[in-house]
């Protein structure tokens, strides 16, 4: 097959989404770039979906799908549409949401110019039938901002900077990043995690390249292993193997919720760390074991690195300022957490 003109294949999950399907795989279908197969898998689905992925794969040869004989879950679904697919390029889709028309193609393009060690990716667009909740719609607008500035690996600690159904890479740099290999859910942002430990170099469409269906019975809002409390656990996880400097002096900011969440997954990870928030009806009580400290006891620690776990906008903002004032760099001196 012409470099210039690849196999794209996409892996998709598919559990009880006869409600969506149709109109997502005819947005596959409709797709500018044409040189691409679908594995689909049904993820132990009871409804009518299998039935429409077999109508589909008789009217378009592209369109393959099979049942996922291992225990219920995506990952092991993805692993199963991973070991059928052929295609030297490799992205992923969710059943319930919709394809851009030039998605694949927007994304080939990148990948063909750029070669090895891309991960070619674009904005989000959130839709639904009902409202959309302004949590949704600030994380779409943080995901794209991101994109625009260039560098959205600098917020991976806050959330998923790559979401599943928007990217595409080389195989061999899908393999080289574990592919499905990991058990570790969010299976997602895991994998965004490590793409990020692989080294990869984002590149964005600047375009919309995937249209998300928010609706309740969406699996990341129902299903646990992606509930909040997942998220720090990987996070700290992942911040042990990547950026955490033995050297350094950990420095937890922020007692709230979030902080706490954080100061658990700390020490369930063995990272020491002294922790302090703004917060002065706190100071100098014991949380789990450390001493909540003054900020001004700070001062005089050597190679100090700041975790920032701050939700509330303007404490948050206020503390950056000041660490940004005093020259302090993102992604070496500090990292948000929230």
């Amino acid at each position: 097959m012409s470099n210039d003109n690849p196999l794209v294949s996409i892996m998709m999950p598919v559990y009880n989404a006869e409600r969506f399907l149709r109109a997502c795989l005819d947005s596959i279908s409709s797709q500018t770039y044409t040189n691409w197969e679908l594995w689909a898998v049904s993820d132990h689905s009871n409804d009518k979906s299998e039935a429409i992925l077999a109508e589909y794969a008789l009217q378009d040869a592209r369109i393959h799908w099979c049942t996922n004989n291992q225990p219920k879950g995506i990952i092991h679904a993805l692993r199963v549409a991973f070991s059928k697919s052929k295609g030297t390029l490799i992205t992923r889709m969710d059943a319930d949401d919709l394809m851009p028309a030039n998605k694949l193609r927007d994304f080939v393009e990148i990948l063909v110019q750029s070669r090895k060690g891309v991960l070619a990716t674009g904005f989000v667009t959130y839709f639904s039938k009902l409202d959309l909740k302004d949590g949704y719609l600030r994380y779409a607008a943080w995901l794209n901002d991101l994109q625009k500035n260039g560098d959205p690996f600098r917020g991976i600690y806050q959330e998923c900077v790559i979401p599943s159904p928007a990217w595409m890479v080389y195989r061999d740099d899908f393999l080289l990043a574990g592919g499905f290999s990991s058990d570790i859910y969010p299976e997602d942002y895991d994998l965004a995690f490590r793409f990020y430990a692989a080294g990869l170099r984002v590149v964005s469409t600047g375009t919309s390249v995937h249209l998300w269906r928010d609706h309740p019975e969406r699996t990341s809002r129902n299903d646990p292993v992606y509930a909040e409390q997942t998220y720090f656990p990987l996070k700290v996880s992942h911040f042990a193997q990547i950026d955490f400097d033995p050297d350094s002096h950990l420095i937890l900011w922020g007692a709230g919720k979030k902080g706490k969440l954080l100061a658990k997954a700390l020490a369930s990870e063995g990272l020491p760390f002294s922790w302090t928030c703004n917060t002065a009806t706190k100071w100098g009580k014991e949380i789990y074991g450390k001493t909540m400290l003054n900020p001004r006891e700070l001062h005089g620690i050597s190679n100090p690195v700041f975790l920032m776990a701050v939700s509330g906008p303007k404490d948050k903002n206020s503390i950056l300022m000041e660490w940004q004032m005093e020259g302090l760099i993102e992604g070496k001196d500090y990292f948000i957490f929230i």
